[in-house]
């Protein structure tokens, strides 16, 4: 476990980043700033040590993150329709963010804010971060106390764990927005990278607002069908309604996992033979493929585009508050939200 200063926030607060690291090499590091994934570090086929997220090399960096790169994103992640919420009776105005909608909690979301050093377990090397979220600070009502454990294991899994606790009932969503690139992150393009996903339906979006219409849909016979491994853009090109208005893939898939620890995704790269397990106990994974992922430059001066990352996004479904076919996220107040998510690396030999 190692800890080293990362620069400052906006607010001139230092900003810490800690480094897990296990006995095979792979390393991961975290960042107070966002409680941000910045790198994930796995040794390749060839030997070659790979980062396969995308990231910053600074706080600077991080304060601004259009794209949430390695986040944590709440209270709520994903879109809200009308930007409002109404819990036991009373309506909550949030922040418009675009068009109608809020996401990802709007400017006061904690994807931006310098989170705490909560704990340091050396011997789970783990590291706890937390952050408090006032009353209404982003229209949510109570006050929240949220925590997150990363955990890097022998067996180069990246466990995430998510707690939080409200003085009222609210909303409760949390996921981390880490960008993967099998390749490395200074590889360019994940179109040729292969998906497969544990879903058997998705939920297709307003093609206006890009929120869920209410509708879960087979995936079979579209191109949304990643039930056996694919590439990631092998139908972007179909003239499918649903792949035109979000500009390709970013849509949430219907996990069958009855809120149990599951198998929602693997993804693999041939030039590396890097494969990716991802786990959750969510009701929902949101795929994105990285359309809209700015020109910016990341770590390392490497520029980063449109499609240099995936995104396997943890969560309840979007809007699911709203909308009463889906599961809710609301939190009752003094009880405990928890979830567990896992990113684990292993090698296609």
């Amino acid at each position: 476990m190692q800890k080293e200063n990362f620069g400052i926030d906006k607010d001139g607060k230092n900003v810490d980043l800690f480094t897990l690291s296990n006995t095979n090499g792979t390393q991961v590091k975290i960042t107070t700033l966002g409680a941000a994934v910045t790198s994930f570090v796995f040794k390749d086929k060839n030997g070659v040590f790979r980062d396969v997220v995308l990231g910053y090399d600074n706080a600077k960096d991080y304060c601004l993150n259009p794209c949430y790169f390695g986040a944590i994103v709440g209270r709520c992640v994903n879109r809200i329709s009308n930007a409002r919420v109404t819990i036991n009776g009373i309506e909550y105005p949030l922040e418009i963010t675009e068009g109608t909608w809020n996401s990802h909690s709007g400017s006061h979301g904690v994807s931006h804010k310098n989170w705490d050093l909560d704990a340091v377990n050396e011997d789970q090397n783990s590291v706890t971060l937390k952050i408090f979220s006032a009353d209404l600070e982003q229209g949510f009502p109570g006050n929240m106390t949220i925590k997150v454990t990363y955990t890097l294991t022998e067996e180069d899994a990246l466990k995430i764990a998510y707690e939080a606790v409200a003085d009222k009932d609210t909303v409760a969503n949390l996921t981390n927005h880490s960008y993967f690139n099998l390749g490395g992150h200074d590889s360019g393009e994940t179109g040729k990278q292969q998906l497969k996903l544990y879903a058997k339906a998705y939920t297709p979006v307003d093609p206006e607002s890009i929120i869920p219409t209410g509708e879960i849909r087979s995936v079979s016979g579209t191109p949304f069908d990643f039930t056996e491994f694919k590439a990631l853009d092998r139908d972007l090109q179909e003239q499918d309604e649903q792949l035109i208005c979000a500009g390709g893939y970013n849509h949430n898939f219907v996990n069958d996992n009855n809120g149990e620890l599951a198998l929602i995704a693997e993804a693999k790269c041939e030039e590396t033979g890097i494969h990716l397990y991802t786990y959750t106990d969510c009701p929902g994974v949101q795929l994105y493929a990285g359309r809209y992922i700015e020109e910016q430059k990341g770590k390392d001066g490497v520029m980063y585009g449109p499609h240099h990352g995936f995104c396997l996004e943890t969560q309840y479904f979007p809007d699911a508050m709203n909308r009463l076919e889906f599961e809710s996220p609301i939190l009752k107040a003094g009880d405990v939200y928890t979830s567990e998510t896992v990113y684990r690396l292993t090698l296609d030999l």
